[in-house]
């Protein structure tokens, strides 16, 4: 028998849920991905650049750590001075960090910490040509769990959609058979219909 399909429960919305469930995921990936790399290009200020050999003022915020960026051709040796600085304020970072913007890639080589708030004359040279940049210190914890937080959104959204989606059927598919089982005739239950005697008795001959 052809049961109906909106006979059957759960109804079909159900699919449209589990659609849109991985839409959202995926859209709630999509952004967290779009703001983690926004934050890593915003980290170099790219509009206030400085050519090797040249001095360029910065003003430093007692306590907020400053990051210099270089862009240059393959591999060179990058020294920056920053004669108002007492010893110990700038140091090399322990890991590598890099920034793609356009045609350049900005590697991360300083990081400055000041002791007092002011403007500090900052002049980097490199073995190679080089455009140099401060910025902001990047937190490469907050990336890195950005980027997981995003692969986390679209798992989700593919196993929620699929999970929702089996569910359905497979409940729809329950609900159809048992619908049919109800619905099938039921044999006629009694006792076998009497047919034609087999023979007749006759009286005592006369």
């Amino acid at each position: 028998m052809n049961i109906p399909a909106k006979d059957l429960r759960p109804r079909r919305v159900w699919y449209l849920v589990a659609a849109l469930l991985a839409l959202l995921l995926s859209a709630a990936g999509v952004t967290v991905i779009v703001v983690t790399v926004r934050d890593a290009v915003n980290s170099v200020d790219t509009e206030r650049s400085f050519s090797e050999g040249d001095a360029r003022t910065f003003h430093l915020v007692q306590g907020e750590t400053k990051a210099i960026y270089v862009s240059q051709s393959g591999q060179g040796h990058v020294e920056c001075r920053i004669p108002e600085l007492r010893d110990g304020s700038m140091t090399q970072p322990d890991s590598g960090f890099r920034v793609t913007l356009g045609s350049r890639t900005w590697e991360r080589v300083f990081e400055v910490r000041p002791g007092s708030t002011g403007d500090y004359a900052i002049t980097c040279t490199s073995e190679r040509p080089a455009e140099f940049a401060l910025g902001e210190k990047p937190e490469v914890g907050s990336t890195v769990g950005g980027i997981f937080a995003a692969i986390g959104c679209f798992l989700a959204a593919v196993a929620g959609a699929v999970a929702i989606s089996v569910v359905t059927a497979v409940r729809r598919n329950r609900h159809r058979r048992r619908l049919t089982a109800g619905w099938a005739p039921h044999p006629a239950w009694g006792p076998p219909p009497s047919g034609p005697a087999m023979g007749s008795q006759h009286g005592p001959m006369a």
